[in-house]
């Protein structure tokens, strides 16, 4: 486990040594002592938050609601800036599931998530409270990893996969950093508009417009944390200008791409997600200002 150190606090982050069962699927491992109200910054994936500690995370959002514990968020989480998660204590492992693969792993639609956050064992039943003994008990980050893949696998395994047009349809987007055009995506696997879209959003829980926009911010917010120019994101990313990359990191995050650049949320990706890749600028120790990585210790597994 690694310490990822912002201001005055301290995450201890796991990362898997292999690769998992299934593709889509990437998680980390967190303990933080004391999460103090971090912003959750809209994603691209379907998250599951599994909780294992003593202590428990918290998630704020719609108008003062709470939801603590494990958890399914679907993608786009904390739209504007409304969602908050804190606690104390906390021990999790945090998954994210390409929407692709995540009807089969929830055992339902991620239409029902629409950006909301649904209590794990809602979705799995006892399975839910039986992952998190099985991972309190376990003497390893290696091992919860392990029990959570194979929960993972065995889950994608008997679920419902979804279209086949569906899929390619989102891989393109994806692989296009939301430069994909929407309206070609129909004609590209032969489907009319209206069946893709209608596809598209039960099946994966957005819809291809608003898939383009979430993937594009996504790339554009991890280019900022790696200290790039807001005028050279904007125009690589494929905002009309630098003032449309301003509006739409404001849509999503409530915060202006500035502040955005220094997200906690976000400058750990590199750490707990490496295939996000590492910031571009050189190494501050305890320095996270816009363009720095943060101090990096090894701590036993």
């Amino acid at each position: 486990m690694r310490t990822f150190v912002h201001g005055g606090a301290a995450w201890g982050v796991a990362c898997p040594r292999r690769p998992g069962r299934v593709a889509g699927v990437s998680m980390a491992g967190f303990r933080v002592r004391d999460l103090d109200a971090l912003r959750m910054v809209p994603h691209p994936a379907v998250t599951l938050l599994l909780e294992f500690g003593a202590g428990s995370p918290v998630l704020d959002y719609a108008a003062g609601r709470q939801q603590r514990g494990s958890l399914a968020a679907g993608p786009g989480l904390g739209s504007g800036g409304a969602v908050r998660a804190w606690g104390e204590n906390v021990e999790c492992v945090q998954v994210r599931l390409s929407p692709v693969i995540a009807r089969a792993v929830l055992g339902a639609s991620p239409a029902l998530l629409d950006g909301a956050v649904v209590p794990l064992g809602d979705l799995w039943g006892r399975e839910a409270s039986r992952i998190r003994e099985q991972l309190g008990d376990a003497s390893s980050w290696q091992g919860r990893f392990a029990l959570t893949d194979a929960l993972l696998a065995r889950r994608h395994e008997a679920g419902p996969p979804v279209d086949p047009e569906v899929a390619w349809a989102w891989h393109r987007i994806v692989v296009s950093r939301g430069l994909a055009r929407v309206d070609g995506l129909a004609a590209e696997v032969g489907w009319s508009r209206k069946r893709l879209w209608s596809r598209f959003r039960s099946q994966l829980g957005l819809p291809p417009k608003r898939a383009v926009k979430l993937v594009r911010f996504d790339h554009a917010a991890h280019r900022l944390v790696a200290g790039e120019a807001a005028a050279q994101v904007a125009a690589d990313a494929g905002y009309a200008d630098q003032s449309h990359l301003h509006r739409d990191v404001m849509a999503f995050t409530g915060a202006t791409p500035a502040t955005v650049a220094d997200e906690p949320f976000l400058a750990v990706d590199y750490m707990a997600w490496p295939s996000r890749g590492t910031p571009a600028k050189p190494h501050v120790s305890g320095d996270l200002r816009l363009g720095r990585r943060p101090e990096v210790r090894r701590l036993p597994l």
